[in-house]
């Protein structure tokens, strides 16, 4: 049985099923393991891990400890009322519509940021005026439909990931920026700041960026090192401004205070570092790596959800919630007819209501696509509803041909 229990109640022969951070938290390999010794405990507590989950068929177990399905079904519930009667943001073409230009920008944008890293690799400036107008680019595609550049982004090739990570932050930082109702030149400052928040990784070597095995203690504090590194490499730059330095050097703090690299806590941290840190993790934690396999984006908000108690502000949370929708463009999703379709836009009137590509009948198997609406069903296709979102992988639907 899965159960979550706090950090302090660890013992060695204890069995981890989920440390319960995201990865750039921690150094272990896995987040599943045996408690060996002392020093594992340590080291997840000195990493301000508060809770975490165990497997109580493989180690000890915490006789009163809140069960997986219990926490998972409590959180979803908040998770439901907080989405209820939210209306969705405005959107001006429909997704298909957008689709081509919002691929164009996207791998536009991904080799922006794969330049920008070599430039730095060389000693070279980063150049404003190329970066520029990519952000306005993201922009202006957030702003005629947010949905279709949103949906991409959950769509990255493992080798590529760093750039189109970038690329990603930057995407959910202008969205996230539009739906809190912040100004233009605020939002571009945010823009940049998320395109340009890993500059400082070009300087951590790739064998250890992307080492599918356990960091030592030196190579963490090797990747710790990229969020001064890229403020410092920033600061050279000509015509950076302050919220791109600020993002820069504080996407990875905490809340809590558990974060780096100053270990900055509540409102020391501002509220655009705050959102940085919850889309960066959001789009980490949704990505494939050589060390893990993504979580669904349902799955992903939940968790940032769960870790808000301590790692981020719940105001921001649930505004980011509300902002790319408890089923994200993109989400596959089991209607109430045993079919199963993909987000592919959201309705105005509410986020629980999105229209859906339906692809598979669960019975039957792949069947010719069709649109449907949620919140106005047609005589055609009828009413439905959402029952939960699956997993791509159980279906063995390769998503991507449809979005």
């Amino acid at each position: 049985m899965i159960k979550r229990v706090p950090s302090s109640e660890l013992k060695v022969g204890m069995y981890i099923h989920d440390l319960g951070a995201d990865w750039s938290q921690h150094p272990f390999m896995r987040s599943a393991f045996p408690i060996k010794g002392e020093k594992e405990i340590q080291t997840i507590v000195e990493c301000g891990i508060h809770e975490v989950y165990i497997d109580t068929d493989r180690g000890l177990d915490v006789p009163d400890a809140p069960t997986q399905e219990e926490v998972q079904s409590a959180l979803q519930a908040e998770m439901l009322a907080i989405a209820q009667n939210e209306p969705a943001p405005v959107i001006k073409i429909s997704t298909t519509e957008e689709m081509g230009r919002a691929r164009a920008i996207k791998n536009q944008a991904a080799n922006l940021v794969r330049s920008v890293m070599q430039d730095v690799r060389l000693g070279k400036a980063v150049s404003m005026e190329a970066v520029e107008p990519v952000v306005a680019g993201i922009t202006e595609s957030i702003l005629r439909n947010s949905g279709a550049l949103i949906g991409l982004m959950h769509i990255k090739n493992k080798d590529d990931y760093t750039f189109l990570h970038s690329v990603s932050v930057c995407t959910f930082m202008v969205a996230f920026c539009r739906s809190a109702g912040l100004d233009d030149e605020t939002t571009r400052q945010a823009g940049l700041g998320g395109l340009l928040h890993d500059t400082g990784k070009a300087l951590v070597p790739d064998t250890i960026l992307n080492k599918p095995g356990r960091l030592t203690d030196e190579e963490f504090d090797v990747i710790r090192k990229h969020p001064r590194d890229g403020y410092e490499i920033l600061l050279k730059t000509p015509g950076v401004g302050a919220i791109p330095l600020d993002i820069t050097l504080h996407h990875h703090e905490r809340v809590d205070g558990s974060g780096y690299p100053d270990k900055l806590a509540g409102e020391q941290i501002t509220t655009l570092a705050k959102m940085a840190a919850i889309v960066d993790v959001y789009d980490a934690i949704t990505a494939d790596r050589c060390y893990h396999k993504g979580m669904s984006p349902t799955d992903a908000l939940r968790k940032i959800f769960e870790w808000s108690k301590h790692h981020f502000d719940p105001v921001l949370v649930k505004a980011f919630m509300r902002c790319i929708g408890i089923y994200p463009v993109g989400t596959l999703v089991l209607l109430e007819s045993n079919r199963l379709g993909l987000v592919t836009e959201h309705n105005a009137e509410s986020l629980l209501q999105p229209k859906i590509k339906v692809i598979f009948d669960v019975k039957k198997g792949y069947i010719p696509p069709f649109e449907i609406d949620l919140a106005h069903p047609t005589g055609k296709t009828g009413s439905d509803k959402i029952v939960s979102h699956e997993n791509p992988a159980k279906w063995k639907i390769d998503t991507q041909r449809f979005i």
